[in-house]
């Protein structure tokens, strides 16, 4: 069974999604969410109280974005690319 792609060690080259049965590209995406949350789990314990509001704020406006199945995925990640570079740049001043 394969492994699931570790950013870390990420190889130099992936294969191409198409390369991939959809089952295992499922399978990994289904992996990589489970361990997102189990590591924000682990760091909102630890957060100061503004960075966390920062976070819940930003995690909010992405999964109503997500909801709105009439909206491409790629016109909300470029939203919230934008929307994510503020806050970043707010938090360093």
């Amino acid at each position: 069974m394969p492994r699931p792609l570790n950013p870390r060690n990420a190889p130099a080259t992936r294969p191409a999604m198409s390369s991939r049965p959809q089952s295992d590209l499922d399978r990994q995406i289904a992996v990589t969410h489970k361990r997102f949350v189990k590591a924000m789990d682990g760091r909102t314990e630890a957060m100061a109280p503004d960075t966390k509001e920062a976070y819940f704020a930003l995690l909010t406006k992405l999964v109503t974005k997500l909801e709105d199945d009439e909206k491409p995925l790629k016109e909300i990640m470029q939203e919230m690319m934008a929307e994510a570079m503020s806050e970043v740049l707010q938090m360093l001043n």
